[in-house]
């Protein structure tokens, strides 16, 4: 999770749009690339959202991926989760290739239903694509009252370097844990496991923004800055946040959310595909179910209340958990708008083009 308050480098002049007209655009391009309407506002508002919450490397800049992904064949429209193995409280799906934002959404509404039933659920989901922001589906089960781990790997193009090395070995791979704590918003911790997500290089990339040290190397195994390496050939690589720690826990994604869930693991030398595609392990607990609900929500309550009082340090205004900082940006963004950079307007412009929707119809859908 990288707070909008972390956000990289300077600001240039963006777009600015409200979060109902911008989904109906993307709902467009969507729609226009087979999908049925419920899917298609699905996938359009879980992009926004995605953007609402400060995460504009999940958000509608993904479109134009997702568009090449369909005319490359790597994503499949209109499909839904698919039970492998049924074993109650166990279960595995595979997403089929489909939409991430159906897969996830319909996947974790099953693994909520088995864990209300049995107290627990292990679901293992393979071969979804672009789950997106991991986050959204910690929030479904959170809101079920439930605790929620979920260990995520990627098939794409390997764009992280392993801990000791100096070339990309595998993706982002995040993890993400959901509390519910009673009586007031979630824990909801959403990280990748690289230093910066690789979608933020590529916002940073299209903004003409440097990276902060430490986050990138170029093609040579060299650091640098420049957010290119990351975006366009040749590539370079991220680093993984926290050194060996970091390393040990984007491998633990990838055997778990990758090898164990059936998906499979990056293990290629080609980067040539555009499809983007996810296995996850997700591990669902009902606190009521274990017996100890009562001490867990009082518990929680009265940690989360010591760590708050903290002083602040020099340059914050206060403590604050994971999932505060997007909380705070989706109440700004949705009373003054989303900002989205000239340059990923117009790549949303020429995704919908490839699909027969005029850059005209975008904006003034939009705009509405």
């Amino acid at each position: 999770m990288v707070p909008e308050h972390y956000k990289l480098g300077r600001m240039a002049t963006p777009h600015l749009f409200k979060p109902t007209p911008l989904a109906r655009a993307i709902e467009a391009i969507v729609a226009a690339g087979g999908s049925e309407a419920r899917e298609a506002r699905t996938v359009a508002e879980n992009l926004v959202a995605a953007n609402l919450t400060g995460h504009d490397s999940h958000g509608i800049g993904m479109i134009p991926r997702y568009v090449d992904s369909l005319i490359e064949g790597g994503l499949q429209p209109n499909r839904h989760p698919q039970v492998k193995f049924d074993g109650g409280a166990l279960v595995a799906l595979d997403g089929q290739a489909g939409y991430g934002q159906v897969i996830g959404l319909e996947s974790t509404a099953i693994a909520i239903e088995r864990a209300s039933k049995h107290g627990v659920c292990v679901m293992a989901l393979a071969n979804s694509h672009h789950l997106c922001r991991i986050g959204q589906w910690a929030e479904q089960a959170v809101a079920e009252g439930l605790v929620s781990i979920s260990f995520v790997n990627v098939i794409s193009r390997s764009i992280v370097a392993p801990f000791g090395g100096s070339d990309a070995r595998f993706g982002t791979n995040p993890c993400t844990i959901g509390i519910p704590l009673e009586g007031q918003a979630p824990f909801i911790l959403d990280m990748a496991t690289s230093g910066v997500a690789q979608g933020k290089v590529r916002v940073a990339h299209n903004k003409g923004e440097k990276l902060p040290p430490g986050l990138l190397l170029d093609d040579k195994g060299n650091p640098t800055l420049d957010a290119r390496f990351g975006v366009i050939e040749p590539f370079g690589a991220l680093t993984t946040f926290g050194l060996h720690k970091g390393y040990g826990l984007a491998v633990v994604c990838e055997l778990l959310g990758g090898a164990l869930s059936g998906g499979g693991t990056w293990h290629t030398e080609d980067r040539s595909k555009k499809r983007v595609l996810n296995g996850m392990l997700t591990i669902l607990i009902d606190p009521k179910k274990l017996g100890t609900a009562d001490g867990f929500a009082r518990e929680s309550r009265e940690f989360i209340a010591w760590v708050k009082k903290s002083p602040p340090a020099p340059g914050f205004d206060r403590v604050r958990i994971a999932g505060d900082p997007e909380r705070e940006t989706r109440a700004k963004r949705e009373q003054d708008g989303i900002a989205v950079d000239a340059n990923t307007w117009i790549e949303i412009h020429a995704a919908g083009a490839k699909v027969g929707v005029a850059a005209e119809t975008i904006d003034r859908l939009a705009r509405a």
